[in-house]
């Protein structure tokens, strides 16, 4: 009995790593940008080094499992005192708290054609909160294109303190690219 059984369990989770495919994100082809007001001003920057893996089914969209990170230590906002700044422990403190992660816990389909809603936690510092986005999919070069669009408050993240010229609200759009 213990043998049809390990056999059957064997055979499940066989089947089950042929239905999905495991992606690896690349920073080629892969966007993470961010705008937030700065003395008015929309201000952005570009974070790279996306590593981890994303699980798809394209028959099976909603069986989807995405696990990725981006290193803060890429920040990119066009100015190196600024970058420098906002990698100190005033911001993101990316000594000690070098990724940012993003992990999916529930896909959904929405009412909007083409979108997915994802649901799942957003990683930052030492702050894990619940995140919900839709997205989209499309297959793109052999692999897949991963895109949506979130906002965040960065003082829930702990990222930056009170600040009178610096907006809260921070827009993220992502666009990333596994093959």
């Amino acid at each position: 009995m213990k043998k049809i059984i390990s056999l059957a369990i064997m055979v499940f989770f066989t089947m089950m790593s042929f239905a999905q495919t495991s992606l690896t994100p690349t920073d080629a082809g892969s966007k993470v940008h961010f705008v937030i007001k700065n003395f008015g001003i929309n201000t952005g920057g570009d974070l790279s080094d996306l590593k981890g893996v994303i699980k798809y089914d394209r028959n099976k969209p909603l069986t989807l499992s995405i696990d990725v990170t981006v290193n803060v230590n890429t920040i990119d906002t066009d100015n190196e005192r600024r970058d420098k700044h906002l990698k100190s422990d005033d911001y993101f403190d990316a000594e000690k708290f070098p990724l940012i992660r993003l992990l999916s816990t529930k896909i959904e389909t929405t009412t909007s054609t083409g979108n997915l809603l994802f649901t799942g936690m957003l990683t930052i510092k030492d702050v894990t909160k619940n995140i919900q986005f839709p997205f989209t999919i499309t297959p793109k070069d052999g692999g897949y294109l991963f895109m949506g669009n979130f906002t965040i408050d960065r003082q829930v993240y702990g990222v930056g303190g009170n600040s009178a010229t610096m907006g809260d609200n921070v827009d993220i759009s992502i666009s990333v690219f596994a093959k």
